[in-house]
């Protein structure tokens, strides 16, 4: 992590000479340049290492616990990400965000594996597909804000839609877990200069078993990230995000985690 850190001021720092002359020709706000705006648009390509084991079970059938990775041979990829901030005033701020994310693999197993009471051989190729469309509603209140930085608090609705989908020449069979997950967490960002400013925010959910060990959830979801502005109207931004969700349901159980470094920019008007 502390080389990740490092690797965010070194980039942001590289951009300073460029962007902080754009701070002098502010007259009309004495906050950090990229801090006037009322509707902040942000595109990112995101590059995460996956950790992906899924338990499924069916007909009475308990399913193996399957790596995604290892058993099946996913890869990493490049995801798009999308997020928007409306600032309806000073200190309060409501958030979107929407990121896709899709893998596809075909493998030959080296072991036999029972997914959705399905029992997939060693001697048949498997085509892999997971889709997970992650999305976020949340509300932001800085109770702490200042001309360059502030503390805050998030609220936030977390929605997650995971399809993971198995097939061979024989049989095809999928899993579907999808729902609303409430997460509390909190921000703070610095400005280093008066346009680099870095943000570190954690937002989480930890649901624990029930008394007849049927359900169970965690979400962690942990983003630090450089920001330069160039204006108060573009900037760029590079960041580390780790996306941690668990699920246990009955005998279906899953664990994904995805981290890793993100770039993209920002529009803000």
């Amino acid at each position: 992590m502390r080389t990740t850190i490092t690797a965010l001021l070194v980039v942001c720092l590289g951009f300073a000479a460029r962007a902080g002359a754009q701070d002098a020709v502010k007259t009309t706000s004495t906050r950090a340049t990229g801090e006037n705006y009322h509707v902040e648009i942000g595109g990112f390509l995101w590059g995460p290492t996956p950790e992906i084991d899924i338990t499924s079970e069916s007909l009475g059938i308990i399913g193996s616990r399957i790596d995604f990775v290892s058993d099946l041979g996913i890869e990493r990829s490049w995801f798009k990400q999308l997020r928007v901030v409306a600032r309806a005033a000073t200190k309060h701020k409501f958030r979107f965000e929407y990121t896709p994310i899709n893998y596809s693999a075909k493998a030959n197993l080296k072991r036999t594996i029972i997914f959705n009471g399905i029992a997939y051989p060693i001697s048949l190729p498997v085509n892999t597909e997971l889709k997970w469309k992650a999305y976020r509603f949340g509300y932001e209140y800085d109770f702490v804000y200042r001309d360059r930085g502030f503390a805050g608090l998030v609220l936030e609705a977390k929605y997650t839609d995971i399809q993971a989908t198995l097939s061979n020449v024989i049989d095809k069979e999928f899993v579907h877990a999808r729902g609303p997950v409430p997460a509390v967490g909190f921000i703070g960002r610095g400005y280093v200069a008066p346009n680099i400013a870095i943000t570190g925010e954690f937002t989480f959910f930890p649901l624990p078993q029930d008394t007849f060990d049927r359900y169970k959830a965690k979400y962690y979801d942990f983003d630090l990230y450089g920001t330069v502005n160039f204006t108060d109207y573009v900037g760029a931004q590079v960041g580390y995000r780790s996306f941690d969700v668990f699920y246990h349901i009955d005998e279906d159980e899953g664990d994904l985690r995805l981290r890793g470094l993100y770039f993209g920019g920002l529009v803000r008007f």
